[in-house]
């Protein structure tokens, strides 16, 4: 079993940056992916970006290319979400997820744990 625990949210402004933190505690030498989603109010729940812990491969949503950044620290089991250049429409509640081989894909049901979420507002 893994817990994971988001924080860094908060209030902001368009323009402004914001760095979320996912610290992973349990089983973590079974995670192979780790991501994090996002979900608006009405919306569904979309991905943002996701690595793979071994190899630091990354991925991202159209959304959020160039914008945003996804890295780990192994050694201290947490994934980091740096975000920049914030828009309102990045307005949601932020999760981070954790996958088990072989799953671990852009479909938020392939993933096995997940935080309790952190809330990002941005201002226009």
């Amino acid at each position: 079993q893994v817990q994971l625990v988001e924080s860094g949210g908060g209030l902001v402004q368009a323009g402004d940056s914001l760095r979320l933190s996912c610290a992973a505690s349990g089983r973590t030498s079974s995670i192979y992916v780790t991501a994090w989603f996002r979900q608006a109010p009405g919306k569904e729940r979309e991905l943002v970006a996701r690595t793979r812990r071994i190899t630091g491969t990354t991925y991202y949503g159209d959304s959020v290319k160039g914008r945003f950044t996804i890295s780990r620290d192994n050694a201290k089991n947490t994934v980091y979400l740096q975000m920049n250049s914030l828009k309102p429409e990045d307005t949601a509640v932020y999760y981070c997820a954790a996958a088990t081989p072989p799953l671990g894909s852009n479909w938020s049901g392939s993933y096995d744990s997940w935080g309790q979420g952190t809330q990002v507002t941005v201002s226009s």
